[in-house]
């Protein structure tokens, strides 16, 4: 027994193998007859029919043969399976009947149809203006064929419906546009039903045509039976006072739409009716509106219509849970915004309603503010709806504040929104919020720029204005712009924190760039706040003082940057930052050579002066000052010593530091040197004690050069030298006495001789400098 069961397995095991080498073999005999099919057809495009039975292509035969061979020998493992033999084409090929063509089926099930009924619509038009025109039949009957050629086409079509719906639908809606067209007609031109008989029945024909319209599930049906119905009532527009009868009709026509919006929200539906709507609006606004007459119809039906379009919106987006897409941005954006500039216009216009224009705005953001609300309590549609609700409660309130407020408020309530907005969307990982608040920001930084205008510029000096006191540092301009760089730095803050990550990941390069442009914007208004702030209080003083003007704008730029420059230098260390300060560190250096050592040489010519000493309008103040100023630009030469040796800057500025680093120092102990030969009353001090000092400062230069082995500081000693000599033999000797050319020579000429020596001593230091 135990024989015949290693038999069974090993039999089983056999045919286990077999039948997996017979899936195998079998799938290779399909995509074989696969290829020689896709072969056997190329071949029959490029050539004639080839003869039955025979295959002509040198490719196909080996492989029909090996087909064939394989198929022979697994036979009985394919369990019998039919296989065509590919080398039998198919003799007859069974025909399909012609189907018609798209296009065909098109114009004869749809197109023909539609025509039939707009030419039928035109021919009962042309009979009814010929019998008009002749008075063959009275208005009455007129009206009653109308109504009788409308039932009856509805008649037929419904009885139709059940073989031909889509020709039904089409004599249907056809049949709605006709009575709408003589109920209009029947109220309007003949005066034969009163107002409200006629509201009556077109409230009728809309509840009918849009259960049509659900029945047959057909736009076509709302299409011609509502939005057609659009072209009829474009007469009562005539300033008669019927435009309520116009806007009326119209809110009927779109209560449809809504109905229906609620079952099928068909959008081509939504769309004809939303720019009909709002155009036909605005013709009548722009060429009849009058405010006596028009202004309270007018701005109900503006709401009535910004309310239809917006609850239809929203109902199907909450009901069908929609995504939220950029279409649906722009539809809405367009809806919120004409109704809010056609209302603004209404209101500016209104002797009363031109003091109401903020509370129109903020009302605008009332309604979207509840909306926002109620889709966020109840957790409905897309979370993107709910952002754009959010959104448009923030830019209506935006604009509420320079529409009903003035001046400073408005940067100010701008300035919190902007830093509101951007905690929103970073923190809480929104991006449409972080969106929102960059073109907020802009707008803070614009409006703070015309607020400074106005408190410096054209209220402070303005038609004597200028004597009105106020408290320096201590007004309403510096508290708006300290408030606004409170908003930029914790924006700044938020954006720069590793806590809160760049939404956009992939976009490095625009992190970097709002990162510049936060930045900028927050030094600028920090340093404008001040900086406008020293120009007001030295122009409000007597005009003698306000010589302090130029050199306080100067120390305080030098202190402003060499804050900024530790700042960077300790905590921030970003390299183009650092570049960009280093830019503004040295224009600001140059100023002071130039502009601030001048102002102090006037402030000290004014201290020196009896008249002016004598009266009060000079004193010790015009001499310390030049020590306050001196020292600023001591710490900004050290901010810069130190920004060159940080390694987030690439490259070796040194050298070009050292050179900047010389210039200054030397033109300053000139300036000084002249400032106390001009104390002490000595004439011509810009020549023979410039000179000295100039070799001197040449020789204090060659021995730190030695001392320190650096070579660019004995190339920048012997360039002064070079410079000294120039000026003595072309400047100095020409009005200088022989005592004092004396003096000169023999110094200069002992420096270089000291000089010489110098280099002979220490002849070796070169020479280890040149081998390394």
């Amino acid at each position: 027994m135990a024989d015949n069961q290693e038999y069974i397995n090993e039999l089983l095991q056999k045919v286990e193998i077999l039948s997996k080498k017979q899936e195998v073999f079998h799938r290779e005999i399909l995509d074989l007859k696969q290829e020689i099919l896709q072969l056997k057809k190329a071949k029959e495009v490029k050539e004639k029919p080839i003869e039955e039975n025979k295959i002509t292509s040198p490719v196909a035969e080996p492989a029909l043969k090996k087909v064939e061979d394989t198929a022979k020998t697994f036979e009985p493992l394919a369990q019998k399976q039919p296989i065509i033999a590919a080398s039998k084409p198919e003799t007859q090929k069974a025909t399909k009947p012609k189907e018609k063509s798209n296009l065909e089926k098109f114009i004869g099930e749809n197109l023909i149809s539609k025509i039939g009924v707009i030419i039928l619509i035109i021919g009962v038009g042309i009979g009814a203006k010929y019998s008009i025109d002749n008075d063959l039949i009275s208005p009455l009957t007129r009206i009653i064929l109308g109504y009788l050629t409308g039932i009856g086409l509805i008649a037929v079509g419904m009885k139709l419906k059940k073989k031909y719906e889509n020709f039904s639908a089409v004599l249907v809606s056809g049949a709605m546009a006709i009575l709408y067209f003589i109920t209009f007609l029947a109220y309007s031109l003949y005066d034969l039903f009163p107002q409200l008989f006629a509201f009556g029945l077109m409230v009728l024909f809309t509840i009918f045509t849009v259960f049509a319209a659900i029945q047959y599930n057909k736009q076509v049906i709302a299409h011609i039976g509502l939005v057609g119905a659009y072209a009829v009532p474009f007469l009562l527009s005539d300033g008669s006072g019927k435009v309520t009868v116009l806007f009326s009709y119209m809110a009927i026509i779109n209560i449809g739409i809504l109905i229906i919006s609620l079952q099928k929200y068909w959008k081509p539906l939504y769309y004809s009716s939303f720019i009909l709507t709002w155009l036909i609006y605005f013709s009548w606004y722009a060429m009849s509106y009058e405010t006596d007459t028009h202004f309270g119809s007018a701005s109900i039906f503006l709401f009535v219509f910004f309310a239809t379009f917006y609850f239809i919106f929203l109902v199907y987006k909450l009901r069908k849970k929609e995504k939220f897409g950029t279409g649906d941005v722009l539809l809405q954006l367009m809806n919120a915004f004409v109704f809010y500039g056609i209302g603004f216009s209404l209101l500016n216009d209104h002797p009363t309603g031109e003091q109401l224009l903020g509370v129109f705005t903020l009302g605008n953001a009332i309604i979207h503010f509840a909306v926002s609300v109620f889709i966020y309590r109840l957790k409905l549609a897309d979370r993107n709806l709910f952002y754009f609700t959010s959104g448009m409660v923030l830019v209506f309130i935006s604009i509420a504040f320079p529409v009903q407020l003035d001046g400073n408020w408005v940067t100010l309530l701008w300035a919190a929104e902007a830093a509101l907005l951007f905690w929103i969307g970073r923190t809480k990982k929104v991006p449409i919020y972080e969106k929102l608040a960059y073109p907020v920001i802009a707008l803070t930084f614009f409006s703070l720029l015309q607020d400074w205008w106005m408190y410096y510029g054209e209220y402070s000096y303005v038609s004597g204005i200028s004597e009105i006191s106020t408290t320096p540092f201590f007004n309403i301009s510096v508290l708006t712009s300290l408030l606004c760089v409170t908003s930029l730095g914790y924006i700044l803050y938020v954006h720069t924190s590793e806590k809160y990550p760049f939404p956009w990941s992939n976009y490095k390069t625009w992190y970097q760039l709002i990162s510049l442009w936060i930045s900028a914007m927050f030094l600028f208004v920090l340093y404008m706040t001040f900086f406008l702030e020293i120009i007001d209080y030295w122009e409000t003083l007597e005009s003698y003082k306000q010589n302090f003007m130029g050199i306080w704008l100067i120390n305080y730029t030098i202190i402003f940057l060499s804050v900024v420059s530790f700042m960077n230098i300790n905590k921030i260390k970003n390299m183009v930052f650092g570049y960009i300060n280093i830019i503004l560190n040295l224009l600001a250096l140059l100023m002071f050579l130039t502009s601030g050592l001048y102002i102090l040489s006037e402030l000290r010519e004014s201290y020196l002066d009896p008249t002016l000493l004598e009266s009060g309008e000079a004193g010790l103040y015009h001499i310390s000052i030049r020590y306050i100023s001196l020292a600023f630009c001591f710490i900004l030469l050290v901010a810069c010593y130190q920004y060159v040796r940080q390694h987030f800057l690439k490259g070796n500025f040194k050298i070009a530091f050292d050179i900047i680093l010389q210039i200054a120092v030397i033109w300053m102990l000139s300036s000084e040197l002249i400032h106390w030969l001009d104390m002490a009353g000595y004439a011509s001090s810009d020549k023979l004690g410039l000179s000295i000092l100039w070799g001197l400062y040449s020789l204090v230069l060659i021995v730190l050069g030695f001392w320190k082995k650096i070579k660019h500081i004995r190339i920048i000693a012997f360039g002064l030298f070079g410079i000294t000599l120039i000026k003595l033999f072309l400047y100095d000797i020409a009005h200088l006495n022989t005592i004092s050319k004396t003096i000169v020579f023999v110094s200069l000429g002992l420096l270089l001789l000291i000089i010489s020596f110098l280099y002979n001593k220490y002849k070796h230091i070169i020479t280890d400098e040149v081998k390394d």
